[in-house]
């Protein structure tokens, strides 16, 4: 955090108001899943491997047992997801966490290194499930804050308006002007397709790095804008934790929520097949050392608890993220209670 700091009696005065309703936001969202038959959880922030998305930069740390006996190299969690499916596999039905999670190289208006995550799953339901739960909690945090719209930058969202519903595949045709699945992830296809937008393509740019700058410069700012959006089915490729969708082996059942062009929550319907996790995984890894050097390790434990799940959906919400939105506030840093400083 730069600037004033947030201690001064000045500074938090002209950042009280929302970190008001944030308290409110978080009360209320502890009622919204008591009524739905949810009990709280809480899962240790330290973990033998963080989460193992490739791109998500993790914070180590070195765990030492009294009187030196062992030293152990632990990580932060980046989601508390792997130690909440644990609970799923030892009989929990419905769990939900509001959790700090660290994501190292991360600090923006919309990123912070620590923030916080609400997660929470549902055994032997669908993710349309968890798409009602995401549209019924946005009408809860307005509700608990007295606002019909939540605000970013210069769009708005009625947080009671219908969703609109749309794959991605339908989101790269609407505003890509073509056929995403057709490229059948082959990276040189889908460049030739982003050239004729002008978006910049890189020499060493994979597939996946051309698919989120797609996303990112041409689809997610006209996304949530007036109403809410649920954007589904997304390429197998990009959906590690998911299972295949039933109707098109070519996605998963997997959905991101957007609001006013903001992410806002992912979500997904399982993978509960612990060899095709692990094959997930090695990739996840080896695409991880190759770009940045860093090997993470994949939690067996999580696998083995993995392979008596029962079917499941889950999903995360940027809970910091939420206050933003339903507050009108400019920045993630304006909502936290005491920013991480920096520098």
């Amino acid at each position: 955090m730069t600037g004033t700091p947030f201690w001064r009696p000045d500074s938090h005065a002209k950042r009280r108001p929302a970190l008001v309703m944030r308290a409110r936001i978080l009360a209320a969202l502890r009622t919204f899943f008591a009524a739905r038959d949810f009990i709280e959880v809480e899962t240790p922030a330290l973990q033998i491997s963080p989460g193992m998305e490739p791109h998500i930069g993790a914070l180590g740390v070195d765990l030492t047992e009294p009187f030196g006996q062992a030293r152990q190299r632990l990580y932060l969690h980046t989601s508390p997801e792997f130690a909440m499916k644990k609970l799923l596999a030892a009989g929990e039905r419905r769990i939900f966490q509001i959790a700090h999670c660290w994501r190292d190289g991360e600090r923006s208006p919309r990123h912070h290194p620590e923030f916080t995550m609400l997660e929470w799953y549902r055994t032997e339901d669908t993710y349309e499930t968890l798409m009602v739960d995401c549209t019924a909690l946005l009408a809860a945090a307005a509700w608990a804050v007295d606002t019909h719209v939540f605000r970013h930058g210069t769009h708005e969202c009625n947080p009671f308006a219908s969703v609109e519903r749309i794959t991605v595949n339908e989101a790269f045709l609407r505003h890509c002007g073509f056929d995403l699945l057709a490229t059948n992830n082959e990276r040189d296809v889908l460049a030739a397709e982003l050239g004729k937008l002008g978006l910049h393509i890189g020499e060493r740019d994979t597939w996946e790095d051309l698919f989120h700058r797609a996303m990112l410069e041409k689809i997610e700012p006209d996304l949530g804008i007036g109403a809410p959006t649920i954007l589904c089915d997304y390429p197998l490729a990009l959906a590690v934790n998911a299972k295949p969708s039933e109707q098109d082996l070519r996605v998963a059942e997997r959905f991101e929520m957007y609001v006013c062009g903001v992410e806002l929550a992912n979500g997904c319907t399982e993978l509960i097949d612990a060899a095709e996790q692990r094959r997930r995984f090695e990739v996840d890894v080896a695409l991880k050392e190759q770009l940045y050097g860093t090997r993470m390790p994949i939690d067996d434990d999580f696998l083995a608890a993995l392979a008596i799940m029962p079917p499941a959906t889950g999903i995360a919400l940027g809970f910091d993220r939420l206050v933003m939105l339903a507050t009108g506030a400019a920045t993630i840093e304006d909502v936290l209670w005491a920013p991480v400083t920096a520098g």
